[in-house]
C-alpha cells in the first residue's frame, strides 16, 4: 500500500515537473531569442535557424551612433526623465494617501475609500482621448510634462495595498510620538516611512514600470512629435514597413536595453518588494 503510494506520488510529481519545464521553457524562449540576435551580425535576411553563428557588439553601437532618422538615445532619456519624475510624484503621492486613509478619521472616510476603488476598476484607457484634449487646450499636448501630469495625477487610488500595510504598523506609536510633541507630519515622515521600506520600495517600483513601458497614452499624446517620443514609440516605429529592413537588429538590441532597468530594480529590490504586496494584503 505504501509502495503504491509513493510510486504515484512519484509519477504525478514528474507530470507536474514536466509541465512546469515545458512551460518554462514556452515562456524563457522568445527572450532568450530577442537576447541572442540583439548581438547577431548576420545580415537582414532571414536567418534559417535559430542561435546565430556570429556576433557583434554592433547592433548596440549602431543605437547610440546612427541618430540621424531615428534618435534612440533621445527616446530613452526621454523615457527616464518621464519615469523618474512620475515615479517621485506618483510615490508620495500614493503613500500619503494612503497614511491618511489609514490613520486619520475624518468624515465621509468610507465613502471616500470606496469611490477610490471604484474609479481605481475603470481601465485608463476610456479617458485617454479626454485628456487629450485637455492637453491641448491648456497648451501641454506633445510634451514630456503632459506625460508626468497623466502618470501621476491619478496615482493616488492605487492606495488600497499601501494602506493595508500601514494598517499593520500598531497605532501605539502615533499615539507615543503625540504625547511627545510630534506632529501628524513627523510622524508620517520619521516614524512610519522608515519602518515601511517594503511598501515603498513595492510603490516605487509599480510607479518607475508603469511611465517606462507605457506606449498607448505616450502615443496618443506626442502623434508626430518625434523628438519627445519615448522608446516604447520608438522601439515601435522601428519596425514598421518604412524602417524594419534596416533597424530589425537595433530594435532587439533596444529591447534588451529597455529591460535592463526594470531586471536590475527587481533583482535588487525583490526582497522588499514581495514583502511589500504580502504585508500589504491585510484586511484593515
Amino acid at each position: 500500500m505504501i509502495k503504491s503510494y509513493k510510486a504515484r506520488r512519484i509519477i504525478s510529481n514528474t507530470i507536474i515537473y514536466i509541465i512546469l519545464a515545458v512551460m518554462g521553457i514556452v515562456w524563457v524562449s522568445p527572450l532568450a531569442y530577442l537576447l541572442l540576435h540583439s548581438f547577431r551580425a548576420e545580415g537582414m535576411s532571414t536567418v534559417p535557424y535559430l542561435i546565430p553563428k556570429s556576433y557583434s557588439f554592433e547592433n548596440y553601437i549602431n543605437l547610440f551612433v546612427n541618430t540621424g532618422t531615428l534618435n534612440f538615445p533621445r527616446w530613452y532619456l526621454n523615457t527616464f526623465i518621464v519615469a523618474c519624475f512620475s515615479c517621485v510624484i506618483s510615490t508620495l503621492s500614493v503613500l500619503m494617501v494612503s497614511y491618511a486613509f489609514s490613520r486619520l478619521r475624518f468624515r465621509s472616510r468610507k465613502k471616500f475609500i470606496n469611490v477610490g476603488m471604484i474609479l481605481g476598476m475603470f481601465p485608463g484607457f476610456m479617458t485617454m482621448i479626454a485628456i487629450y484634449y485637455l492637453l491641448k487646450a491648456m497648451g501641454l499636448s506633445q510634451t514630456l510634462v503632459a506625460l508626468v501630469i497623466c502618470y501621476s495625477a491619478g496615482a493616488g487610488l492605487g492606495f488600497q495595498i499601501s494602506k493595508g500595510f500601514f494598517d499593520t504598523i500598531p497605532r501605539a506609536l502615533d499615539e507615543a510620538a503625540t504625547v511627545d510633541g510630534a506632529t501628524r507630519n513627523q510622524i508620517f515622515w520619521k516614524i512610519i516611512l522608515p519602518m515601511s521600506k517594503p511598501i515603498v520600495v513595492y510603490t516605487v517600483l509599480t510607479s518607475f514600470i508603469g511611465p517606462w513601458t507605457d506606449f498607448i497614452l505616450c502615443k496618443l499624446i506626442m502623434g508626430d512629435k518625434v523628438d519627445n517620443y519615448t522608446v516604447a514609440i520608438g522601439l515601435q516605429k522601428m519596425i514598421t514597413q518604412e524602417f524594419i529592413p534596416t533597424y530589425f537588429k537595433q530594435f532587439l538590441a533596444g529591447s534588451v536595453l529597455v529591460a535592463v532597468p526594470i531586471t536590475l530594480l527587481f533583482l535588487k529590490m525583490q526582497k522588499y518588494y514581495v514583502e511589500g504586496v504580502t504585508a500589504g494584503g491585510v484586511k484593515g
